[in-house]
């Protein structure tokens, strides 16, 4: 059970801004997931996953699919218009697709720590149990790409101020775990600290879609009209991110939302469009020491 931690915020300036004076920045995110042998996709295009403890073989032939094909879609789409995304890696995958993920890393994507596997969430895990997953997940990135992972966004967003402060510990530089702000926040620890880098949940393809039954041209025209309507107003600092799963949106009948999106950022002059992991190299600095 995580002990009680204590940490101290600092927040930016409300006259902070991007990089050349911009006021948006967009991150494109790839789940690049998997799950341990025992478990499954929660989710899966049926509808009701079988009850109890029971793996759901309909669910976890949808789960495949990420690895197997959705996630490499999703990257040729990004890598056709130049555009680098940071992704939610499994230590799975990193341990059995590793010569993808190394290719990925190549090209300038972000490779991002997301426990060792999609179904291990660490509400359920004991403290030895925690330990062993950022340990194992971090070293088989490294082994996979030959660079250790700055950054950490968990399933589900569901770590903690204890875990926060353990990700520390084990040289993480930024969270993605955090929901309860728009821009970065540095949380100082009484022997570390952390920067936590909120996640900006609208434009997520799994709750879009299997939440709230939402169409792909739905997710292009909400992020169109959100898009257009902060280009005009002008008024705040922002971070845009547009998350998509291998299994789900990197389907054919979702993936082309994504490029329609990715295109439209692209061309976009007044978008600084950017990984975390350079979000935070930009922010570091305005933090003191």
């Amino acid at each position: 059970m995580s002990q009680e931690v204590s940490c101290e915020i600092e927040r930016l300036e409300k006259d902070f801004l991007w990089p050349e004076n911009k006021r948006l920045a967009i991150n494109f995110n790839i789940a690049f997931e998997m799950w341990t042998p025992d478990s499954c996709s929660s989710v899966n295009p049926m509808g009701n996953v079988l009850a109890g403890d029971m793996v759901d073989p309909n669910a976890d032939s949808y789960g495949r699919y990420n690895a197997n094909v959705g996630a490499k879609r999703l990257f040729d789409i990004a890598e056709r218009y130049g555009v680098a995304t940071s992704v939610f890696t499994s230590g799975l995958v990193a341990e059995h697709c590793s010569a993808e993920l190394k290719k990925r890393f190549d090209y300038g994507h972000e490779i991002i720590g997301h426990s060792y596997g999609q179904n291990m969430l660490f509400p359920y895990l004991n403290e030895q149990q925690i330990e062993d997953n950022i340990q194992k997940s971090t070293a088989l990135i490294e082994q996979a790409t030959g660079q250790r992972p700055g950054g950490w966004i968990s399933p589900r967003v569901t770590s903690d101020l204890d875990v926060q402060r353990r990700l520390s510990l084990h040289g993480y530089q930024w969270h993605g775990d955090a929901l309860d702000d728009d821009r970065p926040y540095l949380q100082r620890f009484s022997d570390s600290s952390i920067m936590a880098i909120p996640v900006t949940i609208d434009f997520n393809d799994l709750p879009h879609a299997m939440r709230f039954g939402r169409t792909p041209e739905q997710f292009v025209e909400m992020f169109t009209v959100t898009l257009d309507k902060l280009l005009a107003s002008n008024r705040e600092t922002l971070i845009l991110d547009v998350i998509v799963h291998g299994h789900c949106y990197g389907r054919p009948a979702g993936a082309w939302a994504f490029e329609e999106i990715v295109k439209r950022c692209a061309g976009q002059s007044e978008l600084w469009l950017t990984t975390r992991g350079q979000i935070f190299d930009y922010v570091r600095p305005f933090f003191d020491d």
